[in-house]
């Protein structure tokens, strides 16, 4: 059943055609920076936080990092978790990931089911995703153990989403890794856009410039994840490109 949030993001991709998620990561976050970047993310026009990492050390509370964005944000915060210490009942929802290309059946239905009564407990609106990691993969493709799909093999990486939708997950993400060099292949986001005919398809990792975003908004992605720009001190104004270059894409698409 969908829910708050997911009604949300949905809600927004039709508007939009195409939205932006902010992500952070709490490793590369300093919390007494978290309401001041949360309220500048809302301002700048990102339809939602997420909060995760794949390494998340833990090096402060993940409790009151998620009370700090809070505070100074309107916008849903939607826990990415890296693990099953990545859960706070503090926030709005979280991605209930399946990494569908690993290798280590953990991570594909293993941590879910050490982690779903957790999620009930702390009454969170778990949203189904279906997690697919393009080489180079970067951390989330090391720590999950994935078999990267390669970034010239679009058909594979719609095998994967098409499983995906038919399993029930009502969102797919193409993730290139954090920090990565190139974002997923356009072609690579064409083909898994024209497969799917009820998910909903997320990308990430590696979306650096206006212009990519540009051109993986025009391929046909619903949501276009950044958060590595967020740790560079003048990324008020590179998100903001990146924006423009969504709403760009959405029109060219559209003509």
């Amino acid at each position: 059943m969908r829910k708050k949030v997911e009604n949300y993001l949905l809600s927004k991709i039709k508007e939009k055609g195409c939205i932006h998620l902010s992500l952070l990561d709490p490793d590369k976050i300093k919390i007494e920076r978290a309401k001041e970047v949360a309220r500048t993310i809302e301002s700048i026009g990102s339809s939602a936080i997420m909060v995760g990492g794949s390494t998340c050390t833990g090096k402060f509370s993940f409790d009151d990092l998620i009370i700090e964005l809070k505070s100074g944000s309107n916008l849903p915060i939607i826990i990415f978790p890296g693990n099953i210490a990545s859960i706070s009942k503090h926030a709005d929802a979280i991605w209930f990931l399946s990494v569908l290309n690993s290798s280590n059946p953990y991570y594909i239905t293993g941590a879910q089911a050490l982690s779903a009564p957790i999620i009930k407990s702390c009454n969170l609106e778990a949203i189904p995703l279906g997690y697919i990691i393009i080489s180079p993969g970067g951390a989330a493709g090391f720590v999950s153990q994935a078999n990267v799909v390669p970034p010239d093999k679009p058909e594979i990486a719609a095998m994967y989403a098409l499983a995906a939708q038919y399993m029930g997950m009502r969102f797919i993400y193409l993730e290139r890794g954090s920090g990565s060099n190139e974002p997923v292949p356009v072609k690579m986001v064409e083909k898994v856009r024209s497969i799917l005919d009820e998910s909903h398809l997320i990308v990430g990792g590696g979306i650096k410039s206006k212009e990519q975003a540009r051109e993986i908004a025009r391929a046909g992605a619903e949501i276009i994840v950044t958060g590595t720009l967020l740790e560079n001190e003048n990324y008020e104004e590179r998100m903001k490109n990146i924006l423009e270059g969504i709403e760009e894409g959405v029109d060219e698409r559209r003509s």
